[in-house]
């Protein structure tokens, strides 16, 4: 391409490169990069290789670089742009959730299928498809790239990202970029594209109660003494208030964007059976992004089958609270901790145990990388100008990334629809929302460039 890159070039361009991406993305696919799996650990390794090669192949000086030896590997690299253009960092995580029961899934996790226009298997969205993003962009753009490119594409973003301030700070001057462009989140729906401006933070904690030293027999002891899983039964049940909403005092809670999410998309996107009342109060939105939830995740004691006529001794669940933009990790643990220990019932011991915590973040969206980006957004689709939306989940390292480079503007885009089931069986990647989603990113960076 000679003079400027127009949008049309752009599109003729991605158009004739999509064989090759779909290639690639179904390559990396396949890779099981499963980094909560000991046993699949050599599978991350594989795709740090192959990820590495792919943006090597595009110029790219790339390295596979680790917080210490023994930690998950990340792909870091720069493909320079003209002199004095802005720098843009791009990131994007290859490693992914496990797959659990292969019989959930219609066809099989590790093997890319189509079906009525998506394209399914563990990682085709999160966030092999961010990753796959990012060197499309690249390869439309060839050697007359408008901007220099940072590359930073982690490898142990499903657990927790426990490396990453290290990384951060050991290649604190290969990374550090004027616009950060996150690609791990999602669009407001089939046709309509968003940026994330807000993310709740979270936080998970062991709740443990014990009422006997030993089990007991129910006939003997039963109706005196409290078991250990009647007590904790009654402890969960105060985390909530009548409507299902958080009842935990000193929690933070603010407004939401002013997006309307329709009853009937609600219920086609929830999963929710027919009748099923929600929980809480207050807009929808509000109640998904801004206000906190309590979910207990897991619960230990003894099994349904094979379980005796006694009483259980001890009792542990583990409660995850979703964290409003505005609150912090600290402070909740400190809210939940405060309930558990005023709510005890019966005099049981109470142990509680932090698994993790990660921060909220409310993202200012103004400025004109936001501009260059809304408007890569709205010509990408046709005219529709992108959502500024909240997420009622967790990325908690984006606080990482604006802790570490303040100055930076940091846009969190990405591949998934509501549709997209991350996490879940059938995993799906939308592909004709998949060809904006490359568009814009490569019009992104022209706007950024000029």
């Amino acid at each position: 391409m000679t003079g400027p890159v127009t949008t049309t070039d752009l599109r003729t361009r991605l158009a004739g490169l999509m064989p090759g991406v779909r290639s690639d993305l179904e390559a990396l696919v396949r890779i099981q990069s499963v980094s909560a799996d000991p046993a699949r650990l050599d599978q991350v390794e594989e795709s740090a290789r192959v990820t590495a090669e792919l943006f090597a192949a595009e110029g790219v000086d790339v390295e596979i670089v680790r917080a210490f030896d023994g930690a998950p590997p990340a792909v870091i690299g720069e493909k320079k742009g003209p002199e004095g253009a802005p720098t843009v960092l791009l990131y994007a995580h290859h490693d992914v959730q496990p797959e659990n029961d292969h019989a959930d899934w219609d066809s099989p996790p590790w093997e890319p299928t189509e079906r009525d226009g998506r394209l399914y298997g563990r990682g085709a969205a999160d966030d092999k498809a961010g990753i796959i993003t990012h060197l499309a962009a690249l390869r439309a753009f060839g050697d007359e790239l408008p901007v220099t490119v940072r590359l930073f594409i982690e490898g142990e973003e499903e657990v927790a990202s426990a490396t990453l301030p290290q990384l951060l700070k050991k290649y604190e001057d290969r990374l550090r970029s004027d616009v950060i462009v996150i690609a791990d989140s999602g669009n407001w729906d089939i046709g309509v594209p968003a940026l994330t401006t807000s993310l709740r933070g979270l936080i998970r904690v062991d709740v443990e109660l014990r009422t006997l030293t030993h089990a007991v027999h129910s006939g003997m002891w039963g109706g005196l003494e409290p078991d250990a899983i009647m007590a904790l039964v009654r402890l969960l049940d105060t985390l909530w208030d009548a409507d299902g909403g958080s009842a935990i005092e000193g929690l933070v809670s603010g407004p939401a964007a002013d997006v309307d999410y329709p009853e009937e998309r609600l219920r086609a996107e929830s999963g929710a059976i027919p009748g099923l009342s929600w929980v809480g109060s207050g807009p929808a939105v509000e109640r998904l992004w801004t206000k906190p939830a309590v979910t207990v995740t897991g619960f230990d004691a003894p099994k349904v089958d094979g379980a005796s006529n006694t009483l259980s001794p001890v009792a542990r669940a583990r409660v995850t609270v979703r964290i409003a933009p505005g609150d912090t990790g600290e402070n909740a643990v400190a809210c939940l901790q405060a309930h558990l220990e005023k709510n005890v019932p019966w005099g049981a011991e109470l142990s509680t145990k932090v698994v993790d915590t990660g921060e909220p973040i409310a993202i200012d969206a103004t400025g004109p990388a936001y501009d260059a980006a809304r408007a890569a957004f709205t010509e990408a689709w046709d005219g529709t100008p992108p959502v500024d939306m909240g997420v009622g989940g967790s990325i908690p390292f984006i606080a990482e990334f604006l802790e570490s480079f303040p100055a930076a503007s940091v846009l969190v885009t990405g591949v998934e629809d509501p549709d997209t089931r991350a996490h879940g069986p059938n995993e799906g990647l939308h592909l004709a929302e998949f060809e904006k989603v490359l568009l814009a990113e490569a019009l992104l960076l022209r706007n950024l460039g000029a």
